[in-house]
């Protein structure tokens, strides 16, 4: 493994606990009021931390299941950018809702 691959795995874990961190407050936040919106800015967050950390799995997976390099990288960036779009809508969505 290289230094590269460490660093990635590690700033993706960071992204994860801290991610899972605010998904969690923002859930706990929605629990304790009821609010919609509250309930939409969890699942946007979770949304885009799961984005970032499918997007290095599959990129780091890649070389594990044979992908060529690039295309590893291909894969692991188009992940990522679908669901980090799809949880940033979701966010959107819960600053306008009342």
């Amino acid at each position: 493994m290289s230094h590269l691959t460490l660093a990635i795995a590690a700033t993706k874990t960071l992204t994860f606990v801290f991610g899972a961190l605010i998904t969690y407050l923002s859930y706990t936040a929605y629990r304790r009021t009821g609010s919609v919106a509250l309930r939409a800015l969890a699942v946007g967050f979770a949304v885009v931390t799961l984005g970032s950390v499918l997007g290095g799995f599959v990129d780091i997976a890649g070389d594990v299941i044979n992908l060529s390099g690039p295309q590893a990288v291909l894969y692991g960036v188009l992940a990522q950018s679908i669901l980090t779009m799809i949880g940033f809508g979701v966010i959107t969505y819960s600053l306008y809702r009342d």
